[in-house]
């Protein structure tokens, strides 16, 4: 049938040309003219000449090129597959307001692609030459963030590894002792400790999403802690474990200190900071190891982790031995320092290329678009705060802002928060939910009987740049949605009243 369907195409040429429009100088098939209004294309004309300087790197060898043998289906493949994509949130757009979802820049984009022709591994230097230098230079590049001229690290398909490897260094260093984080820290460090058999305790919060010290005191006084993970910038709420009260305790306690830092880390450039959230960070470089993830806030495709460690000497831990790799070089292989094995060279390829346009300043162009995105939750956080149909919890440390709908019951605030999310997503604008204790709204300013200890909240991460442009169509969008939900429960109320 498909073969049918492109012999038919290929008989009537006008039915083809409406369907696809295709670049002379790329050959890239353009999906219609609206593609452009919502997708960056520069790109890939800038691809097309990286891919011929790549090329004559390799022009001392014979010919080999792995040709496309049918040339329909794989346009139709593609197409396919674009057809299925489709089937997606916006995550690129402004109006896309809720998890944690940032589009890759062009160039992370198209450098990671020019590097697919190639298709590096970084567990060696035998399969990973170049992109395993450029790995090495970037992760350096981050580390310098934090004051660290010495260190050892590499990137991670994500967080998660990130953090196991932390976790495993820390239990190789304090064996059978207990790691702590706060019970708003990601729920990776819980189950992390479970495979590494580790034993763990949460750390309650206070009324800010901050772990609490005297409860993080008491736990230390049991004498059987060896790691306490701060988390600079939890997920749900973007908040920030108050770094210098964990180190003054750390004097007194001698436990490791490790900084999850996968959402906040790049803030450490931020110059719109609180002072309270400045002071942690000003403090990162005093910590042990720290996690950053670029596929956030590094502008990086999904999935680039990263983990360092101030201390060079724990690469001991990782000492193996392999009789098949590191043989091309006696220089430091990836796969020496990592307990993954293959890794996508392209990751670093990609972060190296977006370092090297973005350099990681303060005052740069990279900083300025974190701060542009805390300026927009703070406008966001604003505007919520004075509207009465609202009830915000604190205001944000980072970009990220969680509020509820008022309501005669926490229940009730539950309801409308799911209610308010389906609706702004009708009209385009998406939103997330969140479940959080009670504690983090004063529900008692609005009269709100508390008859449930977590309330679902609206929350919006706000970290693109852009968002800041679109603050007010987020707001009229809100405020529709929010009217339609209040008036139709008005109306259910008013016909309910009428069958009494």
């Amino acid at each position: 049938m498909i073969r049918q369907k492109a012999a038919k195409m290929k008989k009537n040429p006008s039915t083809k040309k409406r369907q696809t429009k295709r670049s002379r100088k790329t050959g890239a098939v353009r999906i219609g003219s609206s593609s452009s209004r919502v997708f960056e294309k520069l790109s890939l004309d800038v691809l097309h000449s990286a891919l011929d300087e790549l090329g004559n790197g390799f022009s001392n060898f014979p010919p080999a090129v792995n040709p496309i043998k049918d040339r329909i289906k794989f346009e139709e493949t593609i197409l396919e597959v674009a057809r299925r994509l489709r089937n997606n949130y916006p995550y690129f757009h402004p109006l896309y307001a809720g998890q944690m979802l940032k589009p890759a820049h062009p160039i992370a984009r198209a450098a990671y692609m020019l590097a697919m022709w190639i298709n590096p591994n970084n567990h060696a230097l035998d399969g990973g030459r170049e992109s395993s230098a450029m790995e090495k230079e970037a992760v350096a590049e981050i580390a310098k963030m934090f004051r660290w001229e010495t260190h050892v690290g590499h990137l991670t398909g994500g967080g998660t590894m990130a953090n196991l490897e932390a976790l495993w260094i820390a239990s190789q260093l304090t064996p059978g002792k207990k790691i702590v984080a706060s019970e708003q820290a990601h729920y990776t460090h819980s189950r992390l400790s479970g495979v590494l058999g580790l034993k763990f305790e949460s750390v309650p919060c206070d009324a800010a999403g901050r772990m609490d010290m005297n409860s993080l005191k008491r736990i230390l006084n049991d004498n059987d802690v060896g790691t306490v993970v701060a988390t600079i910038g939890t997920t749900a709420t973007g908040a920030v474990d108050p770094l210098p009260q964990i180190l003054e305790l750390r004097e007194h306690y001698g436990f490791r200190l490790h900084a999850d830092a996968a959402y906040g880390g790049y803030f450490v450039l931020a110059d719109n900071l609180n002072p309270i959230t400045r002071s942690s960070f000003d403090r990162l470089g005093e910590v042990d190891s720290i996690v950053i993830d670029p596929h956030k806030h590094g502008l990086q495709p999904y999935g680039c982790g990263c983990v360092i460690f101030r201390d060079p000497s724990v690469a001991r831990f990782y000492k193996h031995n392999s009789p098949y790799t590191y043989f091309t070089s006696k220089d430091l292989h990836l796969g020496e320092i990592s307990l993954e094995c293959s890794r996508a060279g392209a990751s670093a390829v990609g972060l190296w290329a977006t370092q090297k346009f973005l350099p990681l300043i303060k005052g740069g162009e990279f900083s300025k678009s974190l701060e542009a995105g805390r300026e927009a939750a703070l406008k966001l956080y604003g505007r919520l705060e004075t509207d009465n149909r609202f009830i915000t919890a604190f205001p944000p440390e980072l970009d990220i802002v969680v509020w509820a709908p008022v309501a005669r019951r926490v229940s009730g605030a539950s309801e409308y928060s799911r209610a308010i999310f389906n609706e702004s997503a009708k009209s385009g604008l998406h939103l997330a939910l969140a479940e959080l204790p009670v504690k983090f709204f004063d529900f008692a300013s609005v009269n709100t009987e508390i008859d449930h200890g977590t309330v679902t909240c609206l929350r919006s991460v706000m970290m693109k740049p852009e968002h800041l442009d679109w603050i007010d169509r987020i707001w009229e969008i809100l405020n529709a949605g929010v009217n339609a939900v209040l008036n139709g429960t008005k109306r259910e109320k008013e016909v309910a009243a009428k069958k009494l």
